[in-house]
């Protein structure tokens, strides 16, 4: 396994590889480090379907609010490369911020539409700094394909319509959650929680588990809104929850949901902040296939 710090030598290496092996399929698995078995999920479907796999480790400062955790965001570098390593990965790109962003950045990627909700109405700018950032990695190492968790299915969401508005030349992999074994999304931030905090944020995923058997059970008889208070109720049961947003909203292009639309994906999306933690997590389902309107 290299390890890289410069663009320049990413980019060399590439070439290199490419030279040698006109045919060689790159994947890219972008993170900001803080590695876990999600991670590694990535990494592992990256190197069942590519030649080389290429990790990038970049705490990326555009998406972070005024107010929130950049100074604090969890690093673990040897822990990092460990993972990484176990993963199969032939290249880690791990610059600094500098090496990123060497003068003040005057230009910024924007994509409207599918960053108004969720995360992007209650985290201003969070995606510009994503799209922005994503946008520069996926010109430096310019892979095959590039692989994204579902955890932040919103971001997966705001990366796809990019790279189809911009005609970038990559097939985004969205891959699934995954879990701990008693339920929990697997996040970098789970470190931040307490051990009551930790085990009240379950209710996070039994809230989407219930909304999901509901859905199955009532089919057309239960109403978007229904289902969305029925998380929201779950969500509340824990004295620790402090609820930023429940929705429940068509997928991809998230739009909100007045009644069900024939059998397309709809996303029930829950963010919660436990103490100073906040949580994602989300289950894609299927609609009704009947049109349902209740007043």
């Amino acid at each position: 396994m290299q390890i890289v710090h410069q663009i320049d030598s990413l980019r060399q290496m590439i070439k290199a590889k490419r030279a040698a092996d006109p045919a060689v399929r790159i994947g890219f698995v972008p993170t900001m480090g803080f590695l876990h078995r999600g991670h590694a999920s990535l990494l592992e479907a990256a190197r069942k379907e590519c030649d080389v796999v290429i990790l990038s480790i970049f705490v990326n400062p555009l998406q972070f609010g005024p107010n929130e955790d950049l100074d604090r965001y969890p690093r673990d570098e040897e822990r990092d490369m460990a993972v990484a390593r176990e993963a199969g990965t032939d290249i880690v790109f791990f610059p600094q911020v500098s090496e990123m962003y060497p003068k003040p950045t005057r230009t910024i990627v924007s994509v409207s539409g599918v960053t108004e909700r969720l995360c992007g109405a209650s985290r201003p700018g969070h995606f510009d700094g994503v799209a922005t950032v994503v946008t520069k990695l996926l010109n430096i190492v310019q892979p095959d394909n590039a692989y994204f968790g579902m955890k932040d299915a919103q971001q997966v969401a705001v990366i796809e319509q990019m790279v189809y508005d911009l005609n970038i030349p990559v097939t985004i992999v969205p891959c699934p959650i995954v879990r701990e074994e008693d339920g929990l999304a697997m996040s970098s931030r789970n470190v931040y929680l307490s051990e009551e905090e930790r085990r009240q944020a379950l209710v996070l995923s039994a809230a989407l588990e219930e909304a999901e058997s509901l859905l199955t059970a009532r089919k057309e008889t239960i109403s978007p809104e229904e289902l969305r208070q029925t998380v929201v109720r779950r969500i509340q049961s824990a004295p620790l929850a402090d609820i930023d947003y429940v929705e429940l909203l068509s997928y991809p292009d998230l739009v909100a949901l007045e009644n069900w639309s024939s059998e397309e994906r709809v996303i029930v999306a829950v963010a919660v902040r436990f103490g100073s933690t906040r949580l994602i997590d989300n289950r894609i389902l299927r609609a009704p296939a009947a049109s349902l309107s209740h007043s």
